[in-house]
């Protein structure tokens, strides 16, 4: 399993426009990649390339998420993933 995390960096927090942004980027990969507040269960996870399922964590501005993947070739697609997180598609 590869993990990466990253700090929510869109003042709205992840939320409509970079919860779009995120799930249409993650929804392109190969890999199935969940995402989740860092500290809570693996269980808790959603899938990241559902904007409803993102925005349902209710992950505000500064927050640090938790991105994982089973898929052992992701790290760069993930790589990706934490840069879009740490934009602020709010600016």
């Amino acid at each position: 399993m590869i993990e990466r995390t990253a700090t929510i960096a869109s003042t709205v927090g992840l939320h409509a426009r970079p919860a779009s942004i995120f799930a249409d980027a993650a929804g392109e990969l190969e890999a199935e990649v969940s995402i989740a507040r860092v500290g809570e269960p693996a269980e808790d996870a959603v899938g990241a390339d559902s904007m409803l399922a993102l925005m349902s964590l209710g992950v505000e501005h500064g927050e640090v998420v938790v991105l994982r993947t089973d898929d052992d070739y992701a790290g760069e697609a993930l790589d990706a993933l934490v840069r879009i997180l740490e934009t602020n598609h709010d600016a």
